[in-house]
């Protein structure tokens, strides 16, 4: 039986024990006597599930630990900025991804079993607010003399260059388009992505010495073999802005049946300032939703000329509406249809709430069938029918069928790569090929990321990008690529913590004689060892009971209800405040890393287990143990709530 809402919403979600499993079978023999395995506690570090989900790979636990005050930022720069420089290690675009990230994160995050997720978008979205309020800037690195030719700037595009340069390697965006941003620009609505804020973040990239050759498409203005003379390295970032029509009979070639991702970017664009009176859009993921939002803000006009339907514009490129018609808008009634019912559509769950606020229809667990023409070669209707899935395919059920009459349609089902032109480096796919390290097969000198090889989320293509472009500085350099880690992320680094706290270690004397033990040795890091490369920490290897309910802190979203949707074009969300982005912060279970807690100082019977002296301590040693007091009870460990010490150091 479900858990009530409201009880969710109060109590904790885990249980500590099983029923009847509530007291220790014998205290003396399992704390207070020397335990036989002659294990002593090990600091362990792991990467937390956030970081784990996060396709970027930023690192998320150490950014919210610098926002909540527990890990201190170097001599000479402040909270903020250290926040912006720990998340932009990943993902230079913080003000954008904090608003429109799916957050994939926030599903992997250990606080799910306690009450609800920490709300890292949110936190996210203030540090990029907040560095953009600074005028926080990016720094280039020693100039190599190599110069990369990056095909595309969206996101994976600029988030390549972005790391080329920090690598110090000369960079020429080339892109068709008369603006950057690629999808973040023409494929979300304004009212998700504020165009000031996105034209900063990615000015801030250009900033740093990125040279821009816009409205160049390669392949037709100027060729690959051109690009390849010119360049010492080429990365391929097309993005996929071609989307897929419906495969029913009577969509190829029909007039008012365009797809979702022109209907995008002629909104985007600013030449579609009204749509039809019906719309029907099919999909169901995220694209979807935006082009059904859309539909509903921009409304219809009574009376249409022929010149003026919207499909013209949308298909056409250089069409566009006369401002002055937005003053007769009137409200458009809006249909989404989807294979999947609501809660498996692949759209997140709050878009279709909101979808659904502001007056779309959704119809769900239905397929389409055929497109109905009138006489005059346009569409009417769309026959559908409810269906069962099978994995991905549609199964129709018969005599369910029904029509749906619209004056537009839109297909939202996917996107594809626009190669013309580039035929040499598509697939049959009209994708183009990667191999683990992003270069393309067979093309040496030649790297790929994003959508072109394969559509997923905007945090993917920049996590592709930052794999291509340690690709590219590693056949810039002449050396051999290396096998990537298995848990591929930005990881939180205890020698560059210890460096950067003035705390290096010493140099190893290698003739001093035999030197194997290391408790006191000042030239290795005692008694921690980093599996975060290998290991992704689960929530039952915490202990939960330390943490109490603490209710999220929502951000304010404004979604206007059917009746004030039309027109309303204002920013959906509103960043946190500062003591909110604290208190969230604060949630944060640091799974995989001390948190400072003191509980196994507390709780250690022997009094084994101690504080690094203040001069000697940051994050990651701030406890330490003393092995000739320690007798293994593993009490440290058991009470750890971030799984950070584990008993080792015997058999």
């Amino acid at each position: 039986m479900a858990t009530p809402t409201e009880e969710i919403k109060t109590k904790l979600n885990f249980r500590r024990f099983k029923e009847g499993d509530n007291t220790w079978d014998d205290w003396g023999e399992q704390i207070f006597s020397q335990d036989g395995s002659h294990k002593c506690p090990t600091y362990i570090h792991k990467t937390p599930p956030c970081q784990g989900s996060c396709p970027s790979g930023e690192d998320i636990r150490g950014w919210l630990a610098i926002g909540r005050g527990q890990e201190k930022p170097p001599e000479g720069i402040d909270r903020d900025e250290y926040m912006f420089r720990r998340s932009t290690d990943a993902n230079p675009f913080p003000s954008m991804m904090g608003r429109v990230c799916p957050a994939p994160c926030q599903d992997g995050c250990n606080r799910n079993d306690v009450d609800d997720f920490v709300g890292i978008n949110s936190v996210e979205q203030f540090i990029g607010d907040t560095a953009i309020e600074k005028g926080f800037k990016f720094a280039a690195g020693v100039d190599t003399g190599k110069q990369v030719a990056v095909i595309g700037g969206g996101p994976a595009g600029m988030a390549a260059a972005y790391q080329l340069r920090r690598k110090g390697h000369g960079v020429t965006v080339f892109d068709e388009n008369e603006h950057l941003g690629g999808m973040m620009r023409y494929g979300i609505p304004g009212y998700r992505i504020p165009r000031d804020k996105l034209d900063q973040e990615l000015n801030r990239i250009v900033d740093m010495g990125v040279e821009l050759r816009m409205n160049t498409r390669v392949g037709r203005e100027v060729s690959v073999e051109q690009v390849e003379a010119e360049f010492d390295a080429i990365l391929w970032a097309l993005g996929c802005q071609k989307g897929r029509g419906l495969p029913v009979p009577g969509w190829e070639d029909t007039s008012n049946c365009v797809s979702g991702v022109a209907f995008l970017k002629a909104f985007n664009e600013g030449r579609m300032k009204v749509t039809a009176d019906k719309v029907v859009c099919i999909g169901g993921g995220d694209t979807s939703i935006d082009v059904v939002s859309v539909a509903r803000r921009l409304g219809h006009v009574k009376t249409v000329n022929p010149t003026d339907r919207p499909e013209l514009v949308v298909r056409d490129g250089y069409v566009a509406h006369d401002t002055a018609i937005t003053a007769a808008a009137q409200g458009s009634e809006v249909t989404l249809t989807s294979l999947f019912p609501k809660d498996k559509m692949m759209a997140a769950e709050h878009e279709v709430m909101d979808a659904t606020t502001e007056g779309v229809t959704i119809l769900d667990g239905v397929m389409p069938l055929e497109v109905i023409k009138g006489d005059d070669g346009r569409a009417v209707a769309l026959k559908i029918c409810n269906c069962t899935m099978d994995g991905m395919t549609p199964i129709p059920i018969e005599g369910t069928e029904q029509t749906l009459e619209a004056d537009l349609f839109v297909s939202a089902i996917g996107q594809g790569g626009d190669m013309t032109g580039l035929e040499v480096m598509a697939n049959e796919r009209n994708f183009i090929d990667a191999d683990k390290f992003y270069q393309v097969p067979g093309k040496t000198g030649h790297f790929v990321a994003g959508d072109i090889v394969r559509p997923h989320l905007l945090t993917t293509a920049i996590g592709q990008a930052s794999i291509a472009a340690d690709s590219i500085d590693h056949y810039l350099r002449h050396q051999e690529l290396v096998k990537r880690p298995k848990v591929d992320v930005h990881h939180f680094d205890l020698l560059r913590k210890l460096h950067e706290a003035g705390l290096d270690p010493e140099q190893f004397d290698a003739s001093a004689g035999d030197q194997r033990g290391t408790s006191e040795a000042k030239y290795a890091v005692h008694n921690f060892e980093d599996r975060s490369e290998q290991e992704v920490i689960p929530s039952s290897d915490l202990f939960l009971g330390y943490f109490e309910f603490v209710p999220r802190n929502k951000r304010i979203e404004d979604v206007p209800s059917a009746e004030e949707v039309l027109g309303h074009f204002h920013e959906r969300l509103q960043a946190l405040e500062e003591a909110q982005m604290i208190s969230e912060s604060k949630r944060c279970m640091s799974c995989g890393m001390c948190f400072e807690c003191d509980n196994c100082v507390i709780f250690c019977p022997q009094d084994a287990v101690f504080r690094v002296n203040k001069k000697q301590s940051t994050t990651g040693r701030y406890v330490d143990t003393d092995y000739m007091k320690c007798i293994g009870c593993h009490v440290c460990s058991d009470v750890c709530p971030t799984g950070y010490i584990q008993m080792g150091l015997g058999e």
